[in-house]
């Protein structure tokens, strides 16, 4: 979690610096624009998570939405540290979902999985299982995520049995629904706890049903709460609707840039690559190697030397 934006924008500069810093002389002779900037890096993340999230919607068998939740979360986080030049986003993107699905429980095999993938549905299967333990070590195996919706379920009972407005309740789901797909989009909840994006949700859809909860949250939802709580609650409610409706618009196509990352990404995170495939090649030798060290050599009988068992007499 994250104090605030500029917190979180600091560290995803920091992560793009020194992927520059790193392969620096891979741009001897290029361009200037030869690596992604900060912010062209985030237009790629934005456009890569608006494709996690229809391939979540369409996902057969129909897929929870805390799947969706937790998926995007990983996500997110995983490029905190990386950069979108390290590890290509539509490889990191499958490879988040079916994390998710396998710590939510939502039981789908890798066949049912790669069956909602176009294209080579056997090099997905590999990418995934190439890129699963790397993504768990990225995530520094906290795979567990608390989503808003359990707390939003909650919301809801209480508005239906303390508020006046309670029968119309379900009516607003829809309405819900979108505010948290759209919260899914931004930073919000890398700095705001579930609750609180919840309560943005509701609040939010409320405003637009000219439904005025204002008195039940302060004095129903948080009665008895210390005025300095309060405030803060407030201010992360209007901070989370702020960033809602200042959401970047999410770009259709990449165009140049999608061509600039495959030129610019590490070669050696390429499955398409031949310097991947020589990363591959090495580390098979290097396994080899190592079991060889470890096959028992059979050891030549000595001539009046009896071996005794364990526990032998």
């Amino acid at each position: 979690m994250f104090e605030n934006e500029e917190a979180l924008q600091k560290t995803k500069s920091k992560t793009n610096q020194s992927f520059i810093q790193k392969h620096q002389w891979r741009a001897e002779g290029q361009t200037p624009d030869f690596f992604l900037s900060e912010e062209e890096e985030d237009i790629v993340e934005l456009f890569f998570l608006s494709r996690m999230g229809g391939f979540c919607d369409q996902f057969q068998p129909p897929m929870p939405r805390y799947v969706k939740g937790t998926a995007h979360h990983y996500f997110r986080r995983f490029y905190l540290r990386n950069s979108v030049m390290d590890h290509h986003p539509k490889e990191i993107l499958v490879t988040c979902v079916y994390l998710a699905c396998k710590v939510e429980e939502f039981n789908v095999s890798m066949a049912q999985f790669v069956a909602n993938i176009k294209g080579d549905q056997e090099r997905a299967n590999n990418i995934i299982l190439n890129n699963e333990l790397l993504l768990m070590q990225e995530l520094q195996f906290h795979l567990t995520i608390h989503n808003p919706f359990r707390a939003l379920e909650g919301m809801i009972i209480d508005l239906k049995t303390r508020h006046s407005a309670g029968g119309e309740v379900d009516s607003w789901r829809p309405d819900i629904d979108k505010f948290l797909d759209s919260v899914l989009m931004t930073n919000a909840f890398l700095i705001y706890s579930p609750s609180q994006i919840a309560l943005a949700a509701i609040i939010s859809a409320a405003s637009q049903h000219k439904v005025n909860v204002d008195t039940y949250v302060t004095q129903q939802l948080f009665e008895g709460q210390p005025e300095k709580a309060m405030k803060h609650i407030i201010t992360s409610v209007r901070n989370i609707r702020i960033m809602v409706k200042n959401m970047h618009n999410v770009p259709q196509k990449l165009g140049s840039l999608a061509e600039r990352l495959e030129i610019c990404r590490d070669q050696d995170n390429n499955p398409d690559s031949a310097a991947y495939k020589r990363k591959i090649e090495e580390l098979v030798d290097e396994e080899d190697l190592i079991m060889e060290d470890y096959i028992p050599v059979k050891q030549p009988r000595l001539a009046g030397v009896q071996v005794l068992s364990p526990g032998g007499g």
